[in-house]
């Protein structure tokens, strides 16, 4: 088998995302086993909008449905993947999913990154936005021309056309307006602070604290890994790389060609939307890239790999 799965992150949730899922024993198992874990009912909270629009439940929320995706595609009869991985939040679930860390562990740990993530960015107010059309060298100077004192880099490397920028709101505000007299657009997210900047620094403690009493395994298959964008095949390796996501960008477009290089042709988005399945045609046109939103799209995308 050549291919593999990405999970989806923050900015991938919708209301009702976890339906799908609850409808598949194997999906149904995952998201009965978290709710179990969260003291609460994932199903019924993905209808909760309220509750989507904060850090600390969708977090957790979006993990369960990633791992849900992915256990409908184990159930069938076909090889495991050359490698996966999971964009920002979602990398969480390339862990579980590579058997480095329980279902349980990852839930309690993006917990505590959440609510850590959450204070953070009421603290230290910041926002992303994403530029369309251009690549990281081209909005690092954007950014160097409007940072001043605040807080602005490049957060997301997405695709050669695709990057998405984080820092302080008055920072924010410069480049949005700097992006339109060069007509390059720009599109705000609505996330609740700067991710993947010096903003959310305030939450390694935390993150680090939970993560250290947390057992990590080696991956049983690599993971293309957010700060380098390169395959990791030790736990401990892992151990160090997660605590730094927080802080650093994600380099997804280098993670993805890391795959590529060790033999995937087809990629699989297990997981809420089709945000990565959309990515991968700007990254590479000639790959197969397949959205698994449903169980039946989950079968047949890992039956035809």
């Amino acid at each position: 088998m050549t291919y593999a799965v990405l999970f989806p992150g923050q900015g991938s949730q919708f209301p009702g995302m976890a339906d799908p899922w609850a409808s598949d024993p194997a999906g149904k198992t995952v998201l009965d086993e978290a709710s179990e874990a969260l003291g609460r009912d994932v199903v019924l909270g993905c209808h909760d909008e309220a509750a989507l629009a904060t850090t600390e439940f969708v977090q957790p929320a979006l993990l369960a449905c990633d791992v849900a995706a992915f256990e409908v595609m184990r159930k069938q009869p076909v090889d495991e993947p050359v490698g996966v991985a999971g964009h920002s939040l979602g990398e969480f679930a390339a862990v579980v999913a590579a058997g480095a860390m329980s279902l349980r562990d990852a839930l309690e740990l993006v917990v505590i990154r959440g609510v850590a993530m959450q204070r953070a960015g009421e603290d230290q107010p910041g926002g992303m936005t994403a530029l369309l059309g251009i690549g990281g060298a081209d909005a690092e100077q954007l950014c160097d021309q409007v940072r001043r004192d605040g807080v602005l880099v490049v957060a997301n490397e997405n695709s050669p056309v695709q990057v998405v920028v984080s820092g302080s709101i008055p920072a924010i505000e410069r480049l949005e307006a700097l992006a339109a007299e060069r007509t390059i657009r720009a599109v705000r997210l609505g996330v609740a602070g700067a991710f993947h900047s010096e903003l959310m620094r305030p939450a390694l403690p935390a993150v680090t604290e939970a993560l250290d009493a947390i057992g990590i395994r080696d991956p049983r298959m690599p993971i293309a890994e957010n700060v380098t964008g390169e395959l990791v095949t030790e736990g401990g390796r892992l151990r160090e790389l997660l605590p730094r996501q927080l802080v650093s960008p994600v380099r997804w477009d280098t993670g993805i060609r890391s795959l590529a290089r060790a033999g995937a042709k087809t990629f699989i988005e297990a997981g809420p939307g089709e945000v990565l399945t959309k990515l991968m045609k700007r990254i590479d046109g000639t790959a197969r890239a397949v959205a698994a939103g449903s169980p039946d799209d989950a079968r047949n995308a890992v039956a035809a790999a």
